[in-house]
Order: C-alpha cells, then sequence, then structure tokens
C-alpha cells in the first residue's frame, strides 16, 4: 500500500504552511531518520538519502537550523534515491537538550513530537530525578508526556507497587503505566494512548527497555536488543541514531539513543510545568527575589519544614534551576562574545574598503 502524507502524520496545518514554499518546484517529505547530517527522507513515494543546500550550511546559526528526525522539509529529489534538501517547514514542537559536555550547546531530540514515552527499568534504572528532567524537557516544548516503567517481570508486585506510590506522590496528573516486554502485561493499557497519525518519541536510559518496546509495538525486528552489561549496568547494543517507525495501528514512533546526561538548557515553562507545587508556594513567599535556599518567610522552606513538600522534588528543583540559570548566563555570554566579533570583522572589512580606495 502507498505511503501518503497523513500516514506521516501530515495535518491541514502544515498544509497551508507547504503552500508557501513554492510545492510546484519542490516535494514534501519527512525526515524519517538521522546520522552525521546525513538523512533518510520519506515522501509519497519512496524513501530518500538526503543532504542539505550549502546555503543552508553556511547560513545555519547552530544545530537549531538544521534538519532533524520528525522535520518536515522541501526538497529535490533525484533518480534513483538521492535528494536535496532546501527547507524546514516551521516546528509545532521541538525536544532539545544540552549537549554532553561543556561546549553548552543545543541538541535535538526531534521535532514535531506530539506525546513522549518517558521510559524506565523496574530493575535498574528507577530514578524520579531523571523523570522530573524528562518532564522539564517535555513541557517546555509543549510535548505530551507519558511515564512507562518497563520490565516489571523482574521485580514481585510489592517493589512495583511502592515505585508507583513514589511516582504518583512525586508526580501528578501523568499518566503512569507499568509493562512488561516480556510477558506483555500492561500492553493493552499503552495501546490506548497510541493514535493514528500522532508522532511519539522514547526518552530514556540505555538498557531501559526502548528498543525491545519498539520491537513489540511494530510487530517486526527493527533495533537490536542485548543483555545488559554487569559491570556498566548499560545496554551492549544501543541505538547510535534516531529513526522513525510507522506502526501498524497508525502511531508514528521516533527512537532515540540512550541519554546518559539529561541538561537543562533554555527551558520556558518546562521547570514552571515540572514543579507546579514549588511554584504556587513561591508565589507567597515575603520577598519577589527569594532564592527559596534560606531566608526568612520564604513558604517553600516552611513547607518542607512541615513535611508538606518532598525533599529529594524540592533538591531537584534547585539543582535544574541552577542549571537554567547557567544555561542562560552562558548562551548570554556567547552571544556577547559573537556581536563582539562580528564589529570587529566589520570594522576590519570598512577599514579595508577605504584603504583600497583611490
Amino acid at each position: 500500500m502507498k505511503t501518503t502524507l497523513e500516514d506521516l502524520g501530515y495535518t491541514d496545518k502544515l498544509q497551508q504552511l507547504w503552500m508557501g514554499h513554492d510545492p510546484d518546484n519542490l516535494e514534501i517529505g519527512r525526515v524519517v531518520a538521522e546520522h552525521k547530517e546525513r538523512y533518510l527522507v520519506k515522501t509519497t513515494n519512496s524513501e530518500f538519502e538526503a543532504e542539505i543546500t550549502g546555503n543552508m550550511r553556511f547560513t545555519a546559526n547552530g544545530r537549531e537550523d538544521f534538519p532533524a528526525v520528525g522535520d518536515w522539509v522541501t526538497l529535490v529529489t533525484y533518480e534513483p534515491d538521492f535528494a536535496i534538501i532546501h527547507k524546514i517547514l516551521p516546528r509545532f514542537s521541538v525536544l532539545k537538550r544540552k549537549a554532553a559536555g561543556a561546549s553548552g550547546s543545543i541538541q535535538i531530540i526531534a521535532a514535531n513530537i506530539d506525546y513522549a514515552f518517558l521510559v524506565q527499568a523496574a530493575d535498574r534504572d528507577f530514578n524520579i530525578n531523571r523523570l522530573e528532567r524528562y518532564l522539564t524537557i517535555c513541557h517546555s516544548a509543549k510535548v505530551e508526556p507519558i511515564i512507562i516503567l518497563t520490565k516489571t517481570d523482574l521485580a514481585d508486585e510489592q517493589q512495583i507497587s511502592g515505585m508507583l506510590g513514589k511516582l504518583r506522590s512525586r508526580i501528578q496528573e501523568i499518566p503512569i503505566l507499568a509493562i512488561s516486554n516480556e510477558t506483555k502485561d500492561g500492553y493493552e493499557a499503552l495501546d490506548k494512548f497510541i493514535l493514528k497519525g500522532k508522532t511519539y518519541c522514547m526518552l530514556g536510559s540505555s538498557g531501559a527497555g526502548k528498543s525491545t518496546l519498539l520491537n513489540n509495538l511494530s510487530g517486526r525486528t527493527i533495533m537490536k536488543t542485548g543483555e545488559i552489561s554487569q559491570v556498566s549496568q548499560r545496554g551492549k547494543h544501543i541505538t547510535s541514531h534516531r529513526e522513525m517507525i510507522i506502526l501498524e495501528n497508525g502511531g508514528i514512533l521516533i527512537d532515540n539513543p540512550g541519554m546518559r546526561e539529561v541538561g537543562i538548557a533554555d527551558s520556558p515553562g518546562g521547570l514552571e510545568n515540572t514543579f507546579d507545587t514549588i511554584m504556587s508556594l513561591a508565589e507567597n513567599c515575603k520577598f519577589k527575589d527569594c532564592t527559596h535556599t534560606q531566608e526568612i518567610g520564604c513558604s517553600i522552606l516552611e513547607a518542607l519544614e512541615r513535611g508538606k513538600l518532598d525533599k529529594n522534588t524540592y533538591e531537584n528543583y534547585l539543582k535544574m534551576e541552577r542549571e537554567r540559570e547557567h544555561y542562560e548566563t552562558s548562551a548570554a555570554e556567547k552571544k556577547r562574545k559573537e556581536k563582539i566579533f562580528g564589529k570587529i570583522i566589520k570594522d576590519y572589512l570598512e577599514r579595508d574598503v577605504k584603504q583600497r580606495k583611490p
């Protein structure tokens, strides 16, 4: 059966955007895989290995100006299976994080995502602090999160019940599902969240069971999986690139590499939505510039002392708030230096032109 644009998640809103990008001379497609700035783009006719134009590369201000898995792009196709990407259509959501290391650059996880599966394993990966980081990324991107606790067959009922209780006490109003990739227990509830034409991605550490979950949902072996290294406790076979798969029920799923670090970048609304309880308490602080660490009259510290606020939630909030402030400071300093450097170049060129005049 021929793939339609609707099968890839195309909507009327995208159609309006597409009509303004010279549809008579360009095709439209969706980036379904990315590996080292080489892209696989799926159209209604075929799949094409693609590169961006030299102009796109030259005018890009950063990684966000390059295509990502999930992007809708306009392209020129060539026989038999090669294409050149000319434009990226405006994104309605972008999942991103601060790249690992000290560079402070942004890494695009995926674009045009409706829902994110936040995957953690019950046997070794359970970490609510990390989940709150994923939630912050999702809230910032306006992506709906769904928490999935995998490998429930490797823990007893009391352990699973305890984990779910801890999750629900710290994270409210977010769907939480417990499943087993081996027995398929919990899959019926999960299937109800997967809707035709909607795009999903999976976020989680290596070894959390994402690849097995993807294989089970797709009904075929797409990603290699393997046992956990007893030394590193990470999956031996991990996804090294991003790929988009159309599921049998019409849902669209993007698999991502396991992420050892989840750095908080620019996250407008992200922390505020993840830690909405803390934000509500902060409105009653005595001082508007309260740091919530030592001030008298701090509503957050009072709630902490009375046991009305979870200590781990509070400490995780402070840590991520410091990360965000550090990123914003670093980004502002980077822009300042770029502006100074640009002025130096401009002044040099102007002097050079004056010197060349007869």
